[in-house]
């Protein structure tokens, strides 16, 4: 067996106690935390991150963020979004300037709560940042739940609708792959929300795939992604499958209609922070 760090953030007294990963039979992880004033090893927490092999079945229903998903969505993520280490990376860093006299974070569809945990490891002053994380699917909050355990994190999450939650005045709003989920009817109206809670000077920083206003290089752009997830160890019936899955339930813009549904909604600005291919990540300014 095969013993790998995780990693070890601010929160964690690099003396007294770590955490690291126990690699196991299908590419599954294990956290373990290691006490060494109590001369053992533990197990911090039961979650295990299994790799994703969800469509390598016929499909039997559309997509959606049910606990089979969440079981494997930390590999899906990292095997299927090109470059999602580093435009998480710069979510964050961005974050963190906006929180540089503290604040209100709110992620919505926060999924496993991998991005806020990130955030609060930047915090220079966490008595002054409250860190929020919603999702409508309650295996996505279990998950989260025991990452938080594991981490001694103060993240506060919500199993609850996005679009009927009463946000608070917040400093940063972060909406990563959510939108393109929500109906474009009603995405505008999340939108406004999004604008109307937020503090002057707060800022919007959302990922979405998106697409290109040229059929013909959108095309190019789609081959150009499934060459990647083929490099990532998906298989040519694995990606026909979950497109399949995905039909009608993800519908993405293109860059143009993202920043212009987010200006018409009240924001003065919205930028590309990053781009890979049909992939891109936005941040809009109050």
């Amino acid at each position: 067996m095969n013993l790998i760090f995780l990693e070890k953030g601010k929160k964690f007294d690099f003396w007294t106690t770590f955490c690291f990963t126990l690699r196991v039979e299908g590419g599954a992880k294990m956290l373990f935390r290691r006490d060494p004033s109590l001369k053992k090893l533990s197990l911090r927490y039961n979650f295990i991150m299994k790799t994703d092999t969800l469509f390598t079945k016929p499909i039997s229903k559309q997509f959606e963020f049910d606990a089979d998903v969440a079981a494997v969505f930390d590999d899906m993520l990292g095997r299927s979004v090109p470059f999602y280490k580093e435009s998480q990376q710069l979510t964050k860093r961005f974050s963190l300037n906006a929180l540089e006299d503290g604040g209100r974070v709110i992620d919505l569809g926060c999924s496993t709560a991998s991005l806020l945990l990130e955030i609060e490891r930047g915090v220079k002053s966490p008595q002054l940042v409250e860190l929020i994380g919603i999702d409508n699917s309650s295996a996505m909050i279990e998950h989260a739940h025991k990452k938080i355990e594991a981490y001694r994190s103060n993240i506060v999450l919500v199993e609850g609708d996005i679009l009927e939650y009463p946000f608070e005045k917040t400093r940063v709003i972060i909406c990563n792959y959510t939108l393109q989920f929500i109906r474009p009817m009603i995405r505008e109206t999340l939108i406004r929300k999004i604008y109307d809670s937020l503090e002057e000077g707060g800022i919007f920083i959302f990922s979405e795939k998106v697409l290109s206003e040229n059929s013909k290089l959108n095309k190019q752009l789609i081959d150009c992604y499934y060459d990647y997830k083929k490099e990532q160890g998906y298989s040519e019936y694995e990606i026909v499958q979950k497109r399949e899955a995905l039909e009608n339930v993800l519908i993405p813009y293109t860059i143009a209609e993202n920043s212009d549904m987010v200006k018409k909604n009240g924001f003065e600005s919205c930028d590309v922070l990053f781009q890979w291919a049909n992939f891109a990540t936005f941040i809009a300014c109050k």
